[in-house]
């Protein structure tokens, strides 16, 4: 608890949570209003359609600094010292960053409200699409709290993070340039497949599963590559 919250002072502390979370809503609010008072639609698709895009560049940008930052400025050897563990550390870090993701998405609530006051609208999908987007989110970011447990330096880590970011993300998109055998497997590692289970407001177990072996695995991951270093 002490290190989730030095974290997400240290976040609002600085211009990095102000920057990324107006960016965000000044793009996602563009795409509803346009869709909404242009084609005339009262619907989130067009918002649930453009954030996971959007994610891929914001969740690096987010977790690059979590474990690179402390390894460069040397500090990170004062935490290792302390009576706790690094599984402590990542998970700390980890949930200051989810929740940072989650302040950044809780704006454009007003977007679903708007929906549902002008428009005959099913509330699942809704319901759906935010479930989904932040168990993407919170599995992106696990995935970048892996890539800035890897290096010292920010820039690389924002580069690792948006590789294993992208590269989950576009798993879904060559399944055409496959053979048949790698298709299905290769969908199911995809997290948009499960993100767009869910937003149909389809909840399946399967997909709950799925984000949770992924933020598992990858805070394991980075748990274990900062212990490797600890002992250099």
């Amino acid at each position: 608890m002490p290190i989730f919250k030095r974290e997400l002072r240290a976040y609002f502390d600085s211009p990095i949570a102000y920057v990324v979370i107006i960016g965000f809503l000044l793009i996602t609010g563009w795409f509803f209003n346009t869709n909404f008072f242009m084609v005339a639609q009262a619907d989130m698709r067009v918002v649930f359609g453009m954030i996971p895009f959007i994610f891929i560049f914001i969740t690096p940008a987010i977790t690059m600094r979590l474990i690179s930052e402390e390894r460069k400025s040397g500090t990170i050897e004062l935490l290792v010292t302390m009576p706790i563990k690094d599984s402590e550390i990542i998970l700390g870090k980890y949930l200051a960053a989810v929740a940072l993701l989650v302040a950044m998405i809780l704006p454009t609530l007003v977007y679903a409200i708007t929906v549902t006051f002008m428009g005959d609208v099913d509330h699942g999908p809704i319901i759906g699409g935010y479930l989904g987007l932040v168990l993407m989110g919170a599995g992106y970011v696990a995935l970048g709290t892996f890539g800035s447990s890897v290096t010292e330096n920010q820039v690389v880590a924002f580069i690792i993070s948006w590789l294993l970011v992208f590269g989950f993300f576009l798993m879904d998109k060559v399944l055409f340039l496959l053979p048949s055998w790698l298709v299905t497997p290769l969908e199911y590692m995809s997290i948009e497949y499960h993100f767009q289970n869910i937003s149909r407001g389809v909840i399946d177990t399967r997909d709950i599963i799925y984000y949770l072996s992924l933020i598992t695995l990858s805070l394991v991951l980075a748990s274990r590559s900062l212990a490797a270093r600890r002992w250099r």
